[in-house]
């Protein structure tokens, strides 16, 4: 399912904390200015919708369409930490398939901190991220999750889960610097995280006459299959390939056998 493509570890541009607070603070201004035009507010892509879960879903006009096969994800596991007025921020990413393994690495930080005051987080899903969450774990709303999920999507990475935890350091910081707190050190290790390009698959099974054998074997390289024969009275091919492609070879299955051979979609379970 993964292209073995890595991309280079993005290099951690340090400005100084004082220097990124100062750029947020432009954007914060700008996002108010936004606010002020737009009936419904927007960061990053993230509008003011979710459910009593904290899971945050996408206006339909924000899908559009895309027509990208492959999208990145981080590399194993990246950690990064920076201190804000003695807070300590460690934060923590790596690649994620599901919400499970999700919810599964959010624990082993929690038992590995188990002292720590918060273990905020956020993680997206899928092949355009349009399945994630956040959770601010006792931070003032919008303070945590949210500016930890906007890192995510500036970074351009799916099947990825940022948790920050969180050593309270006797200050408090207050709002805006909070969340600006939270956005800085999920910016940072996503910074320092190598990546890898995904291409999503699917496995099916391609039914077929003996007489269509060479038709379908050209079809299924046409479409970047690989496959293997599986021959009885009649043939079949376990087939493995690109998601993206699944359309084009019901199409030329159907065109170039005159209806003849078909495909059915492998059980996962």
């Amino acid at each position: 399912m993964i292209v073995d493509v890595v991309l280079e570890p993005i290099q951690s541009h340090r400005l100084g904390i004082r220097h990124k607070m100062n750029g947020m603070a432009s954007f914060s201004k700008s996002l108010a200015e936004f606010r002020c035009k737009n009936t419904t507010s927007t960061i990053g892509g993230i509008t003011n919708n979710a459910n009593a879960h904290g899971d945050w879903i996408p206006e339909m006009s924000e899908r559009g369409s895309d027509s990208t096969d492959t999208y990145v994800t981080v590399a194993g596991e990246t950690r990064a930490e920076i201190t804000i007025k003695r807070s300590v921020f460690i934060a923590c990413t790596r690649s994620v398939e599901t919400r499970e393994a999700a919810n599964v690495y959010l624990e082993s930080l929690r038992r590995e901190f188990p002292d720590a005051v918060h273990h905020c987080f956020a993680w997206r899903l899928g092949l355009h991220g349009f399945e994630y969450r956040m959770s601010d774990d006792g931070e003032p709303s919008g303070t945590a999750g949210k500016p930890i999920l906007f890192a995510l999507q500036r970074a351009g990475v799916s099947d990825t889960i940022v948790v920050v935890v969180r050593y309270f350091g006797g200050t408090k910081l207050g709002v805006g610097p909070l969340a600006r707190a939270y956005g800085e050190s999920a910016r940072d290790v996503l910074e320092r995280a190598p990546r890898i390009v995904v291409r999503p698959t699917i496995s099916v099974r391609v039914h077929c006459s003996y007489d269509d054998v060479s038709t379908v074997t050209d079809v299924l390289q046409a479409v970047e299959a690989t496959f293997a024969p599986v021959y009885s009275d009649a043939v079949s091919f376990d087939v493995t390939m690109p998601l993206s492609r699944l359309t084009d070879l019901a199409s030329m299955l159907a065109d170039r056998t005159n209806g003849r051979a078909g495909y059915s979609k492998v059980s996962t379970e």
